[in-house]
């Protein structure tokens, strides 16, 4: 008989912890992370000029200027993806 009830209190302190560290999840998911200004306005820059060239590159006939345009919109990509890796190093 001793045996059932310490393998309910072991039960109880696992959904215990279980549920501490559920709370602990939810509290650091709500957290807003921090975050750099100037890698926010650099990346609102770049996504902005990236869809500007997205444009000009529907209306532009000229087929200089498209491949001028599409090697632009490829660098403002490559700018892009390097942000991301410097903010998912930082975090």
């Amino acid at each position: 008989m001793g045996d059932s009830g310490e393998g309910l209190i072991d039960s109880e302190a696992r959904i215990q912890e279980r549920r501490d560290e559920l709370q602990a999840s939810r509290d650091i998911a709500r957290k807003p992370a921090k975050k750099n200004p100037e890698h926010i306005r650099q990346l609102d820059s770049l996504k902005l000029a990236r869809t500007q060239m997205t444009r000009q590159l529907e209306i532009v006939t000229h087929e200089s200027r498209r491949r001028q345009i599409t090697e632009a919109i490829a660098d403002i990509d490559v700018r892009i993806a390097g942000l991301h890796a410097v903010s998912a190093a930082i975090s």
